[in-house]
């Protein structure tokens, strides 16, 4: 199953890339620049995609107000956090704590060597030990994966080819009189479609790849910690913590960080999720669980308390 996620990813990145080249070659054709356009949007997205990258650690965690802490500030989490760094193979990463109150995580950083685990005070509260382990292992395996390498690029490439679409108008409304006429109206209506089709086809692909690396990082991490019922009970618990009234967080921004959707769910925000649904990611949790242990799959309850009854057993076909 891993090797199909990661195939979805590669699939995805090289339609980005194809896009990419596509509004290149058009803009350097508009600009009468031929290739030269091509290898221009090429080079800025490698540069671009690059600092992202670099920066990408501090940026999380000074957007997120997060404080590092120690073993004596925080026990619990922290050797939680080193025991799950041991089993998966990878350095210790630096822990923080970040005070909102909605239950949530992420991890951040641009290798296995400068990584941080990040934890809100909610899931803090939320979980007990072994549902906070296997979030983390979801954490680690985004680290051990480099996820984070992955939407750094995946999120430069769909602001290039916003960027690169929104430059096409605009040329073609203000230099149209340079041309003649049907090819004035040509580029026009050229320019247009892209404007308008560029950004939404490129945010689809971008989301895409972000529910793709979800699903990875639940198998991962539920292999590393051998607790993929304990994760499908956090994320239950997780979803109906960042569905409360009471959560406002608003950074879109920094959405697809965290391990459960942390802004509050509406139409618009289910159809532009950067997670799957914790529904299909609880069954395919199950699965993984029946597979690993040759036990009986269970069926998911929207809503059900997680911590009476995750879901109902039923005999595996």
């Amino acid at each position: 199953m891993k090797a199909a996620y990661r195939l979805r990813t590669l699939s995805i990145f090289v339609i980005l890339t194809l896009f990419m080249m596509l509004i290149g070659f058009v803009i350097g054709w508009f600009f009468g620049y031929g290739l030269y356009g091509l290898v221009l949007m090429l080079a800025v997205s490698v540069l671009i995609s690059f600092f992202s990258y670099w920066f990408s650690k501090q940026s999380a965690l000074r957007a997120n107000r997060v404080h590092l802490v120690t073993r004596e500030e925080e026990p619990r989490l922290y050797g939680i956090v080193e025991k799950v760094a041991k089993e998966a193979g990878l350095p210790m990463p630096e822990v923080g704590v970040c005070e909102a109150p909605m239950p949530n995580a992420f991890a951040t950083g641009r290798n296995p060597k400068n990584a941080a685990v990040v934890a809100t005070r909610g899931i803090l509260r939320a979980l007990n030990d072994d549902e906070l382990e296997a979030v983390i292992g979801h954490e680690m395996s985004h680290v051990k994966n480099r996820d984070i390498l992955v939407m750094s690029v995946a999120s430069c490439m769909v602001a290039i080819l916003t960027y690169a679409a929104r430059m096409l108008f605009y040329g073609a409304v203000f230099s149209g009189g340079d041309r003649d006429n049907r090819n004035s109206a040509l580029m026009l209506v050229v320019a247009a479609v892209c404007v308008i089709f560029v950004p939404i086809a490129g945010l689809i692909l971008q989301l895409a790849v972000s529910r793709n690396r979800e699903y990875l990082a639940d198998e991962t991490g539920a292999r590393i910690t051998h607790k993929p019922r304990e994760l499908a009970s956090a994320l239950m618990k997780l979803e109906r913590g960042c569905s409360s009234p009471n959560n406002d967080y608003s950074d879109t921004a920094h959405a697809n960080m965290w391990i459960s959707e942390p802004c509050r769910k509406g139409f618009a925000r289910n159809l532009f999720s950067t997670h799957p649904s914790t529904q299909d990611r609880v069954e395919k949790l199950e699965k993984l669980a029946a597979a690993m242990d040759g036990g009986r799959i269970r069926e998911y309850t929207p809503g059900e308390d997680s911590s009476k009854s995750v879901m109902k057993t039923m005999t595996s076909r």
